[in-house]
């Protein structure tokens, strides 16, 4: 097992949910994705976790991004859990999650050690770094990840959020500042000069000689 690092291809995995089986490419399809991960069905963190990614359905698909979870549990209890999610949410969840039973995912993700094993009457604490959010590029590659103990609940605001940010420096020679939200000013990439910014960008605001800021590219 490899680390993955930002940038990296994510690897092209066979993967079980119960939405039915693909190659993890082929669901990314020319999309952005995100992946988040679960130890167990049936926790209550989770169930909050999984009812917040299902209330941001409109907003997975503004930003032309699919979602998928992960849980070290099978298709079945998948299948039963989503009932628990949607009536604490008070939405439908339609992605799809992914059994996990052999952990051969968690695995090839990094998630877990490679001897690691799921032992009889386990509990969620036997998989807890299984807390992580992926969001890839459509490119198949890694753009960043998260990764949660057990006890704090993802702020799936925030996964929003980078993923905007993500999304408007994809490919582009930005970055945003601390805080960004979508709309607010970013900052020019020092690889360009000041002529070649405002060529690109229009006017820029030069703050410090390494710190000059735009609007943001529509």
């Amino acid at each position: 097992m490899t680390s993955l690092r930002i940038n990296d291809v994510m690897p092209n995995l066979d993967l079980v949910t119960d939405k039915g089986n693909f190659k993890f490419h082929d669901f990314i399809g020319d999309n952005w994705a995100i992946l988040f991960s679960h130890p167990k069905d049936f926790t209550p963190v989770c169930t909050t976790e999984f009812g917040a990614v299902a209330q941001l359905a409109a907003e997975w698909e503004k930003r032309g991004t699919k979602v998928i979870g992960l849980s070290v549990d099978g298709v079945e209890e998948h299948k039963e859990w989503k009932s628990d999610i949607e009536a604490f949410s008070g939405a439908t969840a339609t992605f799809p999650i992914i059994a996990d039973e052999n952990l051969a995912v968690s695995k090839a993700l990094d998630m877990l050690p490679a001897e690691a094993y799921l032992p009889d009457g386990r509990t969620a604490a036997d998989s807890a770094s299984v807390r992580v959010v992926f969001i890839i590029s459509p490119d198949k590659k890694l753009q960043l990840a998260m990764t949660y103990p057990m006890s704090v609940g993802r702020n799936f605001a925030e996964v929003l959020r980078a993923l905007d940010a993500l999304q408007a420096t994809y490919q582009t020679p930005i970055a945003t500042p601390a805080n960004w939200q979508h709309g607010q000013d970013v900052i020019v990439a020092m690889s360009l000069n000041d002529d070649e910014a405002k060529e690109k960008f229009g006017e820029i605001d030069v703050k410090l000689p390494y710190l000059r800021t735009t609007k943001q590219p529509s």
